[in-house]
């Protein structure tokens, strides 16, 4: 077995982020090519309803507004199933969805994939290249810094 995966970065800043459609725990598909002009945040996050998972997902919700304010779609990610994954949303009232990634394919796209997945916060731009990667918990607070930063980034002429 490679267990080089374990040590694997998640993206570099810059590089287009991968396509991808997953269901949520509503059955609802959600496709990132068609989000294309909104900033999206991607959580990967190792299991519904643990405790380092649930302080996490509570921070993004307790950060709503601010989230919304800068016009960034949210979405969950992880292997579970959808009936896990929609108990866990109304649990904690989270006013995202948490799409379900079956075998962690697009976990693996990402460099999130593993025994577990890897606790990894993916922040989209508005342009389809990703604009912050980390593992672990970032704050809202720091996502909403690396978008602001984007933004007024004016490219050169």
């Amino acid at each position: 077995m490679d267990v080089f995966h374990l040590f694997e970065k998640p993206l570099a800043t810059g590089t287009p982020a991968p396509d991808f459609e997953l269901p949520d725990e509503q059955g609802q598909r959600h496709r990132l090519a068609a989000l294309r002009g909104t900033a999206v945040l991607l959580v990967f996050y190792p299991g519904d309803d643990t405790f380092g998972c649930r302080r996490q997902l509570c921070e993004i919700r307790d950060s709503w507004g601010a989230l919304q304010a800068a016009d960034v779609q949210v979405f969950g990610v992880n292997p579970q199933s959808a009936e896990s994954h929609q108990s866990f949303r109304q649990k904690y009232h989270f006013p995202f969805p948490i799409l379900v990634d079956t075998n962690q394919q697009v976990a693996r796209l990402y460099r999130a994939a593993g025994w577990i997945v890897k606790r990894t916060v993916v922040l989209v731009g508005p342009d389809g290249r990703i604009l912050l990667a980390e593992r672990g918990a970032p704050s809202p607070s720091r996502v909403l810094k690396a978008l602001s930063a984007a933004v007024t980034v004016t490219p050169a002429t």
